[in-house]
């Protein structure tokens, strides 16, 4: 068994990140808005900031529930969220806005409902 706490406080920093995205994320109509100017690449950098901590949070869920945990919530590719963190963090001169942008637009929302749930699950434990 793990520390149910413990990772219930990480989803929910996971959950503030995602809000985090979600404030940034306004007024992003698709990929060029990042990129037009320097409050859209400010936001950009914001927002992969953010997505560095989630896929950080993410491997750290993995280690402590024996990677048992996101496996039982496969509505949401926990291998790409992660994986998102390793090429924002060893290639960030390679991000492409247009994944950045599909990401907030249809995985973030996904992924918020996700973690919601987990946290009742959880707590109910």
């Amino acid at each position: 068994m793990y520390d149910f706490e413990l990772v219930k406080d990480i989803l929910k920093n996971i959950l503030w990140s995602i809000d985090q995205i979600g404030k940034r994320f306004m007024g992003i109509k698709n990929s060029d808005d990042f990129l037009n100017n320097d409050e859209g690449l400010q936001k950009l950098d914001s927002i992969c900031m953010q997505l560095i901590n989630i896929g950080e949070a993410l491997k750290q869920i993995d280690k402590l529930t024996d990677n048992k945990l996101l496996t039982s919530y496969p509505q949401v590719n926990w291998k790409h969220a992660k994986g998102m963190r390793d090429i924002i963090t060893h290639h960030y001169f390679d991000i492409d806005a247009e994944t950045v942008y599909t990401v907030c637009n249809e995985h973030i929302p996904d992924m918020k409902n996700t973690i919601e749930k987990i946290i009742s699950e959880i707590t109910d434990k």
